[in-house]
């Protein structure tokens, strides 16, 4: 799935946005083969690495919870969990590292009530491009997967 930001085919050509003043920009999806308006404005793929904290909750229901989450967003690739706090990690493709941090903040929250999560707030954000990523990888530090995929205790 490819998010964009709305009204970008509506830009005239100096940029400008079509948009009201003060109104808020949402992030929308865009179906497989659409195109983006400039050839330089392709998706990335980003890792994003969010971690939450709050306080301390069952971990049969901090588990069930990342688990529901996984199986509503099966982006997911990996989950780490305690009692007081829980690390998420995933692959976004986006526009850009805006696009893909906004996507990110926004994840918690908005599945807070569906998947039961934890009333925790974020505590830390991480996010890179592809490249980066693979070169930490190599160079044997950054967010290599600490866990298999999954939903694993620290």
């Amino acid at each position: 799935m490819r998010r964009v930001r709305p009204g970008a085919a509506s830009r005239g050509a100096g940029g400008v946005s079509s948009r009201a003043a003060g109104e808020e920009r949402a992030l929308t999806s865009v179906a497989a083969g659409d195109r983006c308006e400039k050839p330089g404005e392709l998706p990335r793929l980003w890792h994003v690495t969010l971690s939450v904290s709050g306080r301390e909750a069952p971990l049969t229901e901090v588990r069930r919870a990342l688990e529901q989450l996984a199986h509503d967003h099966p982006f997911l690739l990996t989950s780490r969990y305690a009692r007081d706090h829980a690390e998420i990690r995933y692959w976004e493709e986006a526009r850009d590292l805006h696009d893909a941090a906004a996507v990110a903040l926004r994840l918690w929250g908005e599945h807070r009530q569906s998947a039961g999560l934890p009333p925790w707030e974020i505590v830390g954000l991480e996010v890179i491009d592809r490249e980066t990523y693979h070169h930490r990888v190599a160079e044997g530090y950054g967010p290599a997967p600490a866990t298999p995929v999954g939903i694993h205790p620290f």
